[in-house]
């Protein structure tokens, strides 16, 4: 699938999550509900990516996780937060630079 169509994708997997549970629940409620939506669809998917930091010749486990990683390719970070925060979008930057 392509990277666009797989965003959109992922994206309408995430909003029917919200729909259905809608706002107040644990992170890791959504996360697990976002995971059967992508199950569902048939979207490959893996949980609780390690993210390890390359310092040097060295790879370090500095305990970063990615919520879901889709297809090998999509990043997804789940927050329930009334609003997203600069630090919400930094963490996700972060995570794209150490993914690299």
């Amino acid at each position: 699938m392509e990277f666009d169509q797989l965003s959109r994708t992922v994206i309408g997997c995430a909003i029917e999550v919200h729909h259905t549970l809608g706002p107040g629940l644990l992170e890791s409620t959504y996360r697990q509900c976002l995971a059967c939506e992508l199950s569902h669809a048939q979207i490959p998917f893996q949980m609780e990516v390690p993210l390890p930091v390359h310092y040097k010749d060295i790879l370090l486990d500095c305990s970063y996780r990615i919520d879901l990683l889709v297809s090998a390719d999509l990043i997804v970070e789940v927050k329930s937060v009334e609003t997203l925060l600069a630090i919400h979008q930094a963490q996700i930057l972060t995570y794209m630079r150490l993914a690299k």
